[in-house]
């Protein structure tokens, strides 16, 4: 196996419809190929950001349709790069709940979908500016966390809210991943008080390379996004991050030995100890 490996993250700002996703993306991902990076990610929400209720339905298709999503495996084959679509909106295909999918997709340098990952949880939040999120009145969350396997070992999946759970991260290094991908839509203010010194306690916490390209500025649907794609090594230092919310390519190389020797210093994942739960707090 290489131990070295460049990545590049591409920073959007997603448009409403797949098709004007794929135009939006499609130059950043040829100039990060371009750069040298055999591993690409994008954010989440890559085909399309839409959460008006009037419009969201015409704009959401099934993963076998979605023009974005077989755009970007046809540019992956051309290009001879692994990808992954941090998520698309895509059609959930349940029988009975017309809810979409946030669905992580992991396309090989053949232009193949090698792993599927839907979005475990949902974002559901009153901020304090008065923003208001029902993320699960429009996406069925999943019910599986994915490791994937990849050239340069464990690949582990999570969108956005996800990187709020820690045992989930835990549980995904526990599991092989030295590579933990966390594609978001941040909002500003969870944004500005949270994003990198989240990411940062996820990478310290697994000691793998956790790998954040994020939607950035003001887009069609109203939504703002806090972008400032990041990178971040296992022992929690900054390898590289966009100080910004604009569309770009976020280029990084990353010593995947440096796994191991986080985990070797600090070995965290093997000092588990079963414990008693407590007790509830009484009431004061």
């Amino acid at each position: 196996m290489d131990r070295r490996l460049d990545i590049a993250l591409i920073q959007t700002r997603t448009p409403a419809t797949a098709e004007a996703g794929l135009a939006h993306v499609e130059p950043l991902i040829r100039q990060a190929a371009a750069g040298g990076a055999r591993f690409i990610l994008t954010p989440e929400g890559t085909n399309l950001l839409e959460q008006r209720r009037d419009r969201r339905g015409e704009a959401i298709h099934d993963e076998a349709d979605d023009p974005c999503v077989q755009g970007l495996c046809a540019l992956a084959a051309e290009l001879k790069v692994w990808l992954l679509v941090g998520s698309a909106i895509v059609r959930s295909g349940h029988v009975g709940d017309d809810r979409a999918a946030n669905r992580s997709l992991l396309i090989d340098d053949q232009g193949r979908i090698t792993a599927r990952y839907d979005k475990l949880h949902v974002f559901d939040v009153d901020l304090p500016n008065g923003e208001t999120y029902r993320e699960s009145a429009n996406i069925r969350p999943g019910d599986g966390a994915v490791v994937a396997e990849t050239p340069w070992g464990g690949l582990g999946l999570t969108v956005c809210y996800d990187v709020r759970f820690p045992h989930l991260f835990r549980q995904l290094a526990k599991a092989g991943a030295a590579l933990i991908a966390v594609p978001a839509a941040f909002t500003r203010p969870t944004g500005e008080a949270h994003w990198e010194i989240l990411l940062r306690a996820r990478a310290i916490e697994t000691g793998a390379f956790v790998l954040a390209p994020a939607q950035g500025g003001t887009h069609e649907d109203g939504r703002h996004t806090w972008g400032r794609s990041i990178v971040v090594g296992p022992w929690g230092e900054v390898i590289g991050r966009l100080d910004h919310d604009e569309p770009g390519v976020l280029f990084a190389t990353l010593d995947l030995d440096a796994v191991d020797k986080a985990r070797q210093a600090v070995p965290a994942l093997s000092h588990d100890r079963d414990f008693a739960a407590p007790a509830s707090a009484a009431a004061p």
